[in-house]
């Protein structure tokens, strides 16, 4: 037998002691564990932090309510990760569960939950702030000039980007808020009722108490009954005192009054909002015109933040630059009251296992909803191939590269206007 030469060593052909491929792969997966937890994390936010990010989304949140809700998704959800997906669906449910705009008390819900009181009112403040100083000057140069601004074009092209960006927003959300096959059945419900003409309050009532009866059959039980709780008594006597503006001539507190009234009752859109202004300001206190509250709905409409920063066109037109203020606080102020009444009692009601199951079912109507309002979007935005080749190149934008929609709203702006001018 042939003696294998001394030149050859056994330790050129031996592998890695399984002890140290043990441990290289045991360090290889603590670094991939450390780093799947700093990815979902839920991250902390300063009042500083607060300011500046909904400062900027008041800014660019053009499109409504739906356009609104997706980019906080996009924005506090999946980028910074200030809060989870279900905490954000269910202060989405219970804003629109209250009076007044649902958009902005969803974001005085996120700014309270990360930094209590001083963020409600942070977060509530630095939304509408941008919109109202944008509101108020384009009411300054409507005042002087009689007429407002040609925006058409730039109208034109920014609407096909929000109808996109909600797609995407429906399509991440539906992921938690719509999880089951009855949450399912239950949205598709509520499509049907909106259809047919239901109210937005009376088809989440309807999804809300379906899902808390199923978990009733189930149970065998009868569910916790859990009470939001009265408003504060001072909010109570301002609304009542509210109830009781008569057609007076103008002034400054009773313009505040209407609008604090207008902001405790209203549920719905911007279209419900006129109704409600129409009653008011042109029928009965005959402060304003008709062609006066169509060019304050259009303002509304055209700027970003909320539609009911309409309420600070009008206090313009009326009181100048401090009833544009009094107004705007008037129609907001609810907003705010109700958002910290309510606000705490929401892991409370997630804790009862029949009002967490109606909570449910109001979140699955509340995307139903949503899914209706972006059809009608849709419907009245994507008219000519021209909309149409910028909605297909939003939506691959947005789904397949993630590109942020602040860039492609500035860029959509951009690209009408230059249509407009070259028309």
């Amino acid at each position: 037998m042939r003696a294998i030469p001394d030149s050859i060593k056994i330790s050129e052909f031996a592998v890695p002691s399984n002890v140290l491929l043990r441990l290289r792969i045991a360090g290889e997966g603590a670094r991939a564990t450390r780093a799947m937890a700093e990815s979902t994390e839920i991250r902390d936010a300063s009042l500083g932090e607060l300011a500046l990010a909904f400062l900027k989304l008041g800014t660019i949140a053009f499109g409504g309510p739906a356009a609104h809700l997706a980019m906080m998704e996009e924005e506090f959800v999946r980028r910074r990760r200030w809060i989870t997906q279900a905490e954000f669906l269910d202060r989405m449910a219970a804003a629109n569960l209250i009076p007044g705009p649902s958009s902005t008390e969803t974001t005085i819900f996120i700014g309270q939950l990360k930094r209590g009181w001083r963020g409600l009112i942070v977060a509530g403040s630095c939304f509408l702030l941008p919109a109202a100083i944008i509101v108020s000057l384009i009411a300054w140069a409507y005042v002087r000039y009689g007429a407002l601004p040609q925006v058409a074009g730039m109208l034109y092209a920014i609407k096909p980007v929000v109808v996109a960006i909600v797609i995407q927003a429906l399509w991440k959300l539906s992921k938690t808020g719509v999880r089951t096959k009855f949450l399912a059945a239950i949205a598709a419900l509520a499509v049907v009722l909106n259809v047919f003409g239901l109210g937005p309050i009376v088809v989440l009532l309807i999804a809300g108490t379906i899902s808390a009866a199923a978990l009733w059959l189930r149970m065998k039980s009868r569910p916790v009954a859990v009470s939001l709780g009265a408003l504060p008594k001072f909010f109570a006597a301002a609304l009542a005192t509210a109830a009781t503006v008569v057609a007076l001539p103008f002034s400054l507190w009773r313009l505040f009054l209407s609008f604090l009234k207008i902001g405790s009752v209203i549920f719905g859109s911007g279209y419900v909002l006129l109704a409600f202004l129409q009653s008011e300001f042109v029928e009965r206190l005959h402060w304003l015109s008709e062609k006066q509250l169509i060019d304050a709905v259009a303002v509304g409409q055209f700027t970003p933040g909320p539609v009911f920063t309409t309420a600070t066109f009008i206090g313009y037109i009326l009181g100048g630059w401090l009833g544009a203020i009094v107004a705007t606080v008037g129609i907001f102020l609810p907003g705010f009251l109700l958002v910290a009444a309510s606000g705490p009692l929401i892991p409370r009601i997630r804790r009862s296992p029949a009002i967490s199951a109606a909570l449910d079912g109001v979140v699955a109507g509340s995307l139903a909803l949503m899914a209706v309002v972006t059809w009608q979007l849709g419907k009245a935005a994507i008219m000519d191939r021209m909309t149409i080749a910028i909605f297909v190149v939003s939506v691959v934008a947005l789904l397949r590269f993630r590109v942020n929609s602040v860039w492609l709203i500035g860029a959509a702006a951009v690209g009408g206007w230059v249509l407009q001018v070259v028309r």
